[in-house]
């Protein structure tokens, strides 16, 4: 039977993924070769040895220490994409709260209970809540992966101008772009068209206070930002300067902090991003299944630590060996099987950064003195067979 230990309310519909037979499934779970987490701190957690991945039931990651997992063969999952509608939905509302004083007008309007003639209190004191209309308005969208692309989308869709930046879009995320989107060269080019600025980028050490008063002195006077990504890409002194100052209208959060809270300008919202039934359970579903794929064949997807591999099962038995990326490891791991009389019927290797995974499928079997000659092999960081 194979532990799988839960840090955080998991949907059922993703529990349900693992075949009862095989898994123990749940927060008490000892000596766990999987662990499925949500927004539980990771960091401070001590893993055992027979930890053999992680996935992380949403697409921040950085409340697991990636350096760490990838020292002890751990593979870390996320689910990209199975919460993007959710956010995308927040995001278009984000767009109006920014525009309009709407959280303000609805916390005014509950004071004009038991006033005698409230529609005519509501008609003279409307106006200290109004905006502008987002039809028209250029948006500038910062991160163009699955969440960003489908906002820059709906964005078009309800009429506004789109201009989007990222260096790092792949060929999927480009195609599903609308043509209507505009591509900018560099983000200072964005800062400078874009009324509304939205970020929807991951918070890395390059990402750390993206906004600040440096790329905010780039954008136009009277700029709305919205943040659904992260705390941290905030320099918060810095935003609240500009917010005083005039330069920014108003920046909406789904990242509260005390310093931001009853600022006005701020609408911080509770991280309600992915909080929706679909999403929680598209990610809990996508997780589990990304988790089953990878403890029962050694195939990976979705992985922030280790490549993207997937090789048909041909024959009995696979061993996977996860290693440094370095010259020779194949036919060094090869040479070891091959010592021990193992024929290899197929195999494949891939690789991502430092860390590379390999597979080998093979009818006969795999005796311990071939695993641990395996595991001699100078950058061989774990061997697991199947």
């Amino acid at each position: 039977m194979t532990n799988i230990k839960l840090y955080n309310k998991i949907s059922p519909v993703g529990l349900a993924i693992f075949d009862k037979n095989k898994y123990s499934v749940g927060e008490n779970a000892e000596a766990p070769e999987g662990i499925l987490v949500r927004s539980a701190a990771l960091h401070e957690e001590p893993f055992g040895p027979e930890l053999l991945c992680i996935a992380r039931a949403g697409a921040g990651v950085n409340n697991i220490p990636i350096d760490r997992c990838s020292e002890n063969g751990i593979v870390v999952f996320n689910t990209p994409g199975a919460n993007a509608n959710g956010v995308k939905e927040l995001a278009i509302a984000a767009l109006l709260l920014a525009s309009r004083d709407i959280v303000g007008g609805i916390e005014w309007a509950k004071t004009l209970k038991g006033d005698a003639d409230v529609a005519k209190a509501v008609e003279k004191g409307k106006s200290r809540f109004a905006g502008p209309e987002i039809k028209g308005k250029t948006l500038g969208v910062i991160g163009l992966g699955a969440i960003g692309g489908m906002v820059a989308n709906a964005a078009y869709g309800v009429g506004m101008k789109v201009v989007g930046c990222d260096p790092y879009i792949t060929v999927k995320n480009a195609w599903s772009l609308s043509r209507a989107v505009k591509k900018a060269d560099d983000y200072d080019e964005l800062y400078a068209e874009s009324d509304y600025i939205t970020y929807h980028i991951p918070a890395i050490p390059a990402t750390k206070g993206i906004i600040n008063k440096e790329n905010i002195a780039k954008m136009k006077d009277g700029v709305r930002i919205i943040n659904l990504s992260r705390g941290d890409l905030c320099n918060v002194p810095d935003l609240l300067a500009a917010l005083a100052s005039g330069k920014v209208a108003s920046y909406v959060t789904d990242f509260p902090c005390e310093e931001l809270l009853g600022v006005p300008g701020v609408v911080a919202i509770p991280h309600l991003g992915a909080s929706t039934p679909e999403s929680e359970d598209n990610c809990a579903v996508m997780a589990a299944e990304e988790m089953v794929e990878y403890l029962e064949n050694g195939n990976i997807r979705n992985s922030v630590n280790y490549p993207e591999i997937s090789l048909p099962r041909t024959a009995l038995h696979r061993v996977i060996a996860l290693h440094e990326n370095v010259p020779n490891m194949l036919s060094q791991i090869s040479g070891a099987l091959s010592s021990d009389g193992v024929n290899i019927e197929s195999l494949l290797s891939q690789s991502k950064g430092a860390n590379a995974i390999s597979l080998f499928d093979t009818n006969d079997a795999v005796s311990e003195k071939a695993i641990n000659d395996i595991r001699a092999i100078k950058g061989v960081v774990r061997v697991i067979v199947r």
